[in-house]
């Protein structure tokens, strides 16, 4: 059977636009190596925050005594936690692949290869089959980041070294957990079983965590993680990893720390080996492959959509990607922009931030004026968090006034910086935001509040 589509991965980028076309009425064929879902759904995303939120309710069972709430003998259950995260994804899993079935998907599980091109499109084989489409959409999304130090791959293989598919299984909670790499999925890691009862120590090359977090931002969220106990090695190097131990290098000296186990979560890089790109000569571009702003790639009917690009490894960004893509291929006019790509650490408290940062503002020699305010500032905020030293902190362009950047941290910030990002996308002004009605008393006021910073 010739197929309009074949798609080749299941993560959010492939299984969204599965559904799209589908749905559209193309003959759409999804190949998915290993679960759909993906790493977002089956290993990330979902899962993390799953774990997260578990943290979240026992450190406030803990801690509740300055809300006039006392919890005698709360405790954990990582096992629970554990299965509690596995009935989510199953659920959540078992939803894309009903959705794919009502828009007529066909899904096939198997390791995908591309064999050939032809008049009639691309030859792609899945086990012992060979599926033919018009055109071809690479979806397969990211893995993680292996370093050549001495010990990972026996660490791997003996199971003390985990990479972010291993440790959101683990059935006990290590003693002692390092964490190499002060990333995003570093960073939520360590908030987790540092609550769950890990003395944990992150090891970060740069001087900072977050990467490219709004600097400010991210030394309050490591400050947090502090008062908690997690221990930092910033400006350090690992140069061995052992059964039961980490070396490492700061400032020419060598140091030792103790580990039960350790996670390696140093970044992703895009899944492009073994799909036979060579093949058709699809071009790359810093190890992903590279895209227009319509998701073509230089071959004519190829595109590429999620974190396969290397632009943005987002899981949001996958989906707005695969939009689209299916919308360019049935004929509707769209193009990708990243100018508004909202960014979230879901740890306690929670860190959100979408557009310009101060430093890459700079970059861009962008004249920009910051405006802040702390979030004790939203009465809700204050309500609710007792001590917090959230900020929200808020830049504009000077030249007109627009709005280019949002950034914040505090509880809640996931779920308002979407309306920041909607500001910016849409070019609102400083007068434009001054103008709408938020909702009182919510955390989201702390914007407009910030937004009358400005003279």
């Amino acid at each position: 059977m010739a197929f309009d589509l074949i798609i080749i991965g299941g993560g959010p980028a492939g299984y969204l636009a599965a559904e799209r076309a589908g749905h559209a009425g193309l003959e759409t064929l999804l190949i998915e190596k290993r679960a759909v879902g993906g790493v977002c759904l089956n290993e990330g995303c979902i899962p993390s925050k799953a774990l997260l939120y578990s943290a979240k309710l026992y450190d406030g069972a803990v801690h509740g005594e300055k809300y006039g709430v006392t919890v005698e003998k709360a405790a954990l259950n990582h096992k629970t936690v554990i299965d509690r995260k596995n009935k989510v994804v199953r659920g959540l899993v078992a939803g894309v692949k009903s959705k794919l079935k009502k828009n007529n998907v066909k899904l096939v599980e198997g390791i995908a290869e591309i064999i050939g091109k032809d008049v009639d499109g691309f030859s792609v084989k899945a086990g012992d089959q060979t599926y033919s489409g018009k055109r071809l959409l690479v979806a397969t999304g990211s893995a993680p980041v292996i370093p050549p130090i001495p010990g990972v791959k026996e660490g791997i293989e003996k199971g003390y070294v985990l990479t972010n598919r291993e440790i959101l299984d683990l059935k006990e909670v290590p003693s002692s957990l390092v964490i190499v790499g002060g990333g995003v999925i570093g960073l939520e890691m360590a908030s987790y079983f540092n609550t769950a009862g890990s003395r944990v120590t992150v090891i970060e090359m740069l001087d900072h965590v977050a990467g490219p977090t709004e600097r400010e931002i991210s030394d309050i969220l490591m400050k947090n993680y502090i008062k908690k106990g997690v221990e930092f090695k910033l400006g350090s190097k690992v140069t061995e990893l052992k059964e039961g131990a980490v070396l490492y290098e700061t400032d020419g000296k060598m140091f030792t720390a103790p580990a039960d186990k350790i996670l390696m979560s140093i970044g992703r890089r895009p899944a492009v080996q073994g799909l036979g790109l060579e093949l058709l000569g699809v071009a790359t571009e810093r190890g992903g492959i590279k895209t227009d702003e319509r998701g073509r790639t230089n071959i004519p009917g190829v595109y590429a959509a999620g974190d396969v690009n290397g632009v943005s490894m987002l899981a949001h960004t996958a989906y707005r990607e695969a939009e689209v893509v299916i919308n360019n291929i049935l004929g509707k006019k769209d193009i990708m922009r990243y100018s508004a790509i909202p960014s979230v650490i879901y740890t306690s408290p929670e860190v959100a931030g979408v557009g310009e940062t101060e430093e890459s503002a700079a970059e861009k020699g962008i004249v920009f004026e910051t405006a802040k305010l702390p979030m004790m500032y939203s009465g809700r905020y204050a309500a609710e968090n007792e001590g917090g030293d959230g900020i929200c902190k808020v830049l504009v362009d000077k030249s007109n006034r627009r709005l280019i950047g949002v950034h914040m941290i505090g509880n809640y910030s996931s779920e308002i910086i979407y309306g920041a990002a909607l500001m910016i996308e849409t070019e609102m002004r400083v007068n434009d935001i001054r103008e709408l009605v938020f909702p009182h008393p919510t955390v989201s006021e702390i914007i407009r509040e910030t937004i009358f910073e400005f003279e």
